[in-house]
């Protein structure tokens, strides 16, 4: 039996890295990590999705994405056949946005932020120091952040809160954790819901994932 091809795409501005502890049994999977690329002046989300595909060497695929890669491999479906789309702490329309996100997209405060610091978050970690949560967390973010350029966040962000997928994909397989505080499961319909799951779940609920992500695809 031919190994099913499974590509995962991570969250907004981070590394391949977030799946490094993902283990699919490698007699049954063929498993790929798409890095984030630069995205060009005025380019759509549609546009994006399409050269993202670009790497993509197989047909009949099996599609993961984490967050804003949740989204992202929502949309390269569009130009891939695929078996089975997963998205993990994501969002299946712009419905399941939290209401502080539709604010900046009315407001436009999106475009005001600072997304440059974001870059230099390697200098933060030199002065926080210790085993607190802002150090931790810190040090998560130095570790995993792979895309700092302020032109993908700036693009990154305002494709977030400006997404215009209104009706859900019926199909996609929908992970999500009941105490994600990026996308709160208030918004959310129709998932499979991880108790005690945050929105970095794919790191430190990896466990969960390895024995339950080969029956999903599957089923």
């Amino acid at each position: 039996m031919s190994k099913i091809p499974v590509y995962f795409v991570p969250g907004l501005a981070a590394s391949v890295e977030i799946f490094e502890y993902i283990k699919l049994p490698e007699d049954q999977f063929e498993v790929y990590f798409l890095e984030w690329i630069l995205p060009k002046h005025n380019e759509s989300i549609q546009e994006y999705a399409k050269r993202m595909c670009e790497k993509i060497n197989h047909e009949n695929i099996v599609l993961i994405g984490v967050s804003f890669g949740g989204i992202m491999v929502q949309e390269m479906a569009a130009f891939v056949k695929t078996q089975k789309v997963i998205i993990i702490s994501s969002v299946k329309s712009n419905q399941e946005l939290p209401i502080h996100m539709k604010l900046a997209k009315a407001t436009k405060f999106y475009k005001v932020l600072p997304t440059s610091l974001l870059g230099k978050v390697n200098y933060l970690s030199r002065y926080v120091k210790g085993r607190g949560l802002l150090a931790k967390r810190v040090q998560l973010y130095n570790k995993y952040l792979y895309m700092k350029q302020t032109k993908y966040l700036d693009w990154a962000i305002e494709n977030v809160l400006l997404w215009q997928r209104s009706v859900p994909d019926e199909k996609v397989i929908h992970i999500h954790g009941n105490d994600d505080m990026v996308f709160p499961i208030s918004k959310i319909k129709n998932c499979i819901v991880l108790e005690g799951g945050t929105h970095i779940m794919i790191v430190n609920r990896h466990k969960w994932f390895n024995e339950n992500l080969p029956k999903l695809i599957l089923e």
